[in-house]
């Protein structure tokens, strides 16, 4: 596996307006890869000396790393991409879709970022009237650099990724994620204690960027979660989608009858399936 520094070289790419796919792609790589860099150097002095607040509850916390992290890639947009509008999830942004808008998560898993485990990544991603057409996720710890372009695959530095085969849900490992307010936790709780004797097995790791990436290199077959934001999923679900998953995304006025908040990310054999099974255990209801 290559690292970090060894994938995120400078691309050069000045004051161009390069709409490339590729060419966002390594700009996504290379600025993701840098503010990855800055949140491993400052973390002991940014979750220490009162740096550390909370935003929606008091378990939503936000570090001095993530607004850190977020101006660095705020800068490096304005200076390699000059004039296109940025979303991040420190410092929001303009809700348009229309255009190229970069959507950057600075630390996706900061709680994870907080205690030190190590499954935490930068996520930035390019789109194009509110669709992902490039994307990196970064993982400081680990250095592993995922990324991908609409129609360019999927790679975890120069490694192809391929969402599993997996057709059987009884077989089949499952990601999800927990919403930070309590009542609503408890009702995500009530709905995956039923989901469990359905499924192989359920995990929970923090990062919805990277859990999209597991399903992307087939470490998870399938990742289901309601209530994420776009710089949760921005990056990620184009790496799963190009590695072939399957894919139903959080937006407004869908009429699936699941809502406006429902992410499922699974390999094609089971994305229907799993889809049924969430309805019925109530996964879409809380």
């Amino acid at each position: 596996m290559q690292t970090l520094s060894a994938l995120c070289c400078d691309v050069n790419v000045g004051l161009t307006a390069d709409m490339d796919n590729e060419t966002l792609r390594a700009v996504a790589t290379q600025v993701a890869g840098e503010a990855a860099e800055l949140a491993s150097t400052i973390r002991d002095e940014s979750v220490t000396g009162g740096a550390v607040r909370t935003k929606s509850t008091e378990t939503d916390v936000v570090t001095e790393a993530d607004r850190a992290a977020e101006r660095l890639v705020r800068d490096r947009l304005a200076e390699l991409r000059p004039g296109e509008s940025v979303l991040g999830e420190e410092e929001g942004g303009a809700g348009a879709l229309d255009g190229l808008r970069w959507v950057v998560d600075p630390i996706d898993g900061t709680v994870n970022y907080l205690y030190g485990y190590p499954w935490y990544a930068v996520s930035l991603a390019a789109q194009v009237d509110g669709r992902s057409v490039a994307g990196a996720v970064v993982e400081p710890v680990s250095g592993r650099v995922w990324s991908a372009a609409e129609g360019g695959g999927a790679f975890c530095g120069e490694e192809r990724l391929r969402a599993s085969a997996a057709d059987r849900l009884d077989l089949a490992l499952v990601g999800t994620g927990f919403a930070y307010d309590v009542e609503r936790r408890r009702g995500q709780a009530a709905a995956t204690g039923r989901l469990l004797g359905r499924v192989r097995d359920i995990r929970r790791s923090g990062a919805a960027s990277l859990d999209l990436c597991a399903v992307a290199a087939g470490w998870l077959d399938a990742y289901y979660e309601v209530g994420l934001k776009r710089w949760d999923w921005a990056a990620g679900a184009l790496i799963a989608q190009e590695a072939g998953a399957l894919l139903r995304l959080p937006a407004a006025g869908t009429s699936d009858g699941l809502g406006d908040e429902a992410m499922v990310c699974a390999a094609p054999g089971l994305a229907d399936r799993l889809t049924a099974v969430l309805r019925e255990v109530g996964a879409f209801e809380v």
